[in-house]
């Protein structure tokens, strides 16, 4: 078993940030969490408490586990307080770069110079984001996949100036929050399960303009199919599992017909230009009545529950 090295700091209590924290808390570690008021900690407490209940609900852990795990995660609205004594600190505000860099300007000056600073982005760049730093080696991103606490993977993202001692921290924290991390070694616009995603969601897009299947048939296509293989074999293991020469073969005749599309198509840029945002306003490529995003929310947490599940198995099985 890894031993905790490191006394983390998570800034933003909200949807991310309070996720993390309760990852951390999970696998034991005591981690404190900024957020700009008692409002805005409030909802991370809520937040907090409403996904322990449901990893009671799961047999995840028992109630006893539960206060423990609580009290595990302290909340402050002093940005100083949050990091006094920390040595790996992890941001999680709002997705704007003039913020981020403000704040991390404000945390090299703040922190001591061994401290490492990672930001939670999941499209910005660690290079940009450090910018404005004196000590742009320290700065990384640690991508975590919402829901944070549920979720295995981890992008870690290298900065142009990122030191190699940093990454290797960030790897080891990482670890011992029993996550999966991925070092992404350039700085490259998405890191790498964003372009995997949005290739697939620009060509499930194609295929619903062309008419070829619904909305509900083409997510029920991926489901079905390799969205059950995926989580055991990635895109290269499934290529050898299915033969290079056959993959190659298609791949030269499917590739000049893939999309290459620019920008969203117009089925969605209507949807948007409607207001129509999907769950969050009730309406997007589906309807999204409360009982209807009550059941697909319980559905998924409850699959992600049955994965982490395994993975806490199979962790068992190799002591």
């Amino acid at each position: 078993m890894m031993t905790f090295s490191e006394k983390l700091s998570i800034l933003g209590s909200g949807t991310m940030g309070h996720s993390i924290a309760l990852a951390a808390a999970l696998a034991g570690m005591e981690v404190r969490v900024w957020g700009t008021g008692e409002q805005d900690i409030e909802r991370g407490r809520l937040g907090v408490a409403e996904k322990i209940t449901i990893l009671r609900k799961h047999d995840v852990i028992d109630s006893t586990e539960a206060n423990v795990i609580e009290d595990r995660i302290g909340f402050t609205d002093s940005l100083e307080e949050c990091i006094s004594g920390a040595t790996f600190i992890i941001e999680a505000v709002p997705e704007n770069l003039a913020l981020k860099q403000k704040l991390f300007q404000e945390l090299d000056r703040l922190c001591q110079p061994d401290v490492i600073l990672a930001s939670n982005t999941s499209g910005l760049s660690p290079t940009a984001i450090a910018s404005l730093t004196l000590s742009p080696e320290r700065t990384l991103v640690t991508h975590f996949w919402n829901p944070g606490h549920l979720i295995p993977l981890v992008e870690v993202v290298r900065g142009e100036k990122t030191a190699a001692g940093t990454v290797e921290r960030a790897v080891q924290l990482l670890q011992c929050m029993d996550k999966k991390p991925v070092v992404v070694k350039k700085d490259i616009l998405g890191s790498i399960v964003n372009r995997l995603q949005y290739a697939l969601f620009r060509e499930a897009q194609y295929i619903l303009e062309q008419g070829v299947a619904t909305v509900e048939d083409i997510d029920a296509a991926v489901r079905y199919s390799i969205g059950r293989r995926l989580p055991v074999t990635g895109p290269f293991m499934s290529a050898d599992m299915g033969g290079l020469d056959v993959f190659d073969s298609i791949s030269s005749y499917l590739f000049p017909d893939l999309s290459s599309h620019q920008e969203s198509f117009s089925r969605m840029r209507n949807l948007v230009d409607e207001g129509k945002y999907g769950q969050k306003t009730g309406a997007g490529f589906y309807q999204w009545e409360p009982e209807q995003s009550e059941k697909i929310n319980e559905e998924r947490e409850g699959e992600l529950i049955y994965w982490l599940k395994k993975d806490r198995q199979a962790k068992e099985l190799v002591k």
